[in-house]
């Protein structure tokens, strides 16, 4: 079959390239195009267009991307009609995948959407247009099965493909000593994958680590981006960046800073003490405090339903409040004990690897149909 992909992060990178592996797995004569990065090229297939030009979060990043953003909408619907696939698999970036989406749906073409949207975040009636526009909806958080069937929709949750690249990790040997990190422990600078995210946070992040003279502080650098760019926030300081080896870097942290999104989870389920940090546009970050309902914005302490990880938000992310949370996380610290301890909570409640294979399982059988 031909499979349609559309990934607009590098999260969506990650999940979208598990989700292919697995899809040719279900089906050997699967043929793929796609948006997407560098780990759903590594998996064969057309790649269309690359995340690098496509990431814009928060309102006024998205305003000022608009005339990009309508390209990069025109160049997927006229590649989408030219393919024709036998299914349209959309990968969360909901803004503009839902409008591919009603384009698909006016041209007869399926539309599977794998890692929900939000949509329980804020303007919980986009589930409406969802129904519409979406035949097959697979979940990763298990409390969107109750809140979807809520709206009278029934979704499949398979679980989450974090644990399937945690489980698939391979890791680097000799990373301590490939990477000149012997002798010091590490504090892993998760500083996220947009241009804006890195900038208002990364200075921030090392701030706050330099104030740990014992630790040797490490950036996770991106793979849309080079070492020379996260050189313009270091100032007078010599910080390691790493490309392509997160999870090595996070097994060898004894804590980690790291910026909201996705990686929250990971650092968790790999078992590292971490901060949550997040600073964007002030007028982005005051619309999203009118409209989002949810206590929290760590996937970590939205899945608990409680604070697990503290998180420091724009005016609260800063240097000083960022070392002070990490100064409780460090060697035997009773906060580092309580955080470890309830990760393990956390990773019962995610379950088992296998989501990415479930996932093509259904998508196999809903398509035989």
């Amino acid at each position: 079959m031909k499979y349609y992909l559309i990934a607009g992060e590098a999260s969506g990178d990650l999940h979208g390239a598990n989700l292919m592996a697995a899809l040719k797995k279900e089906d050997p004569g699967a043929s793929f195009r796609y948006f997407g990065g560098d780990k759903m090229k590594a998996e064969g297939g057309e790649l269309v267009l690359h995340i690098s030009g496509m990431a814009f979060m928060g309102f006024v990043e998205v305003i000022t991307n608009l005339n990009t953003i309508a390209k990069n909408l025109k160049l997927a619907k006229k590649d989408l009609l030219a393919y024709q696939p036998d299914v349209l698999i959309l990968v969360d970036f909901p803004g503009f995948n839902l409008q591919v989406a009603g384009f698909a749906k006016a041209h007869k073409i399926p539309v599977f959407y794998y890692i929900s949207p939000k949509v329980w975040a804020w303007n919980q009636k986009r589930v409406l247009r969802i129904k519409r526009l979406v035949d097959r909806m697979f979940c990763i958080l298990p409390f969107e099965v109750d809140f979807y069937r809520k709206w009278g929709m029934e979704v499949d949750y398979i679980g989450n493909p974090l644990l399937d690249a945690i489980a698939s990790h391979v890791p680097q040997q000799n990373f301590r000593e490939e990477n000149k990190l012997e002798g010091h422990p590490v504090i892993a600078l998760l500083p996220g994958s947009r241009k804006q995210e890195i900038s208002r946070i990364l200075p921030d992040m090392i701030g706050a680590a330099r104030q740990f003279p014992g630790y040797r502080p490490v950036i996770a650098g991106a793979p849309n981006f080079n070492r020379e760019y996260y050189l313009q926030y270091m100032g007078d300081a010599s910080i390691p960046v790493v490309f392509d080896h997160t999870y090595d870097l996070l097994s060898h942290a004894e804590c980690a800073l790291v910026t909201s999104g996705t990686a929250t989870l990971e650092t968790a389920l790999l078992k590292v003490p971490q901060v949550v940090v997040y600073k964007g546009n002030s007028l982005t970050i005051g619309i999203a405090r009118f409209l989002i309902r949810t206590r929290f914005i760590s996937l970590v302490n939205l899945i608990m339903d409680r604070e697990v990880v503290k998180e420091l938000i724009q005016g609260d992310c800063n240097p000083s409040a960022i070392a002070a949370e990490m100064k409780k996380l460090l060697k035997n610290e009773p906060s580092r004990i309580k955080m470890l301890a309830e990760y393990k909570e956390l990773a019962n409640l995610m379950g088992k690897p296998g989501a990415s294979a479930h996932a093509a399982t259904l998508m196999a059988q809903y398509l035989a149909k």
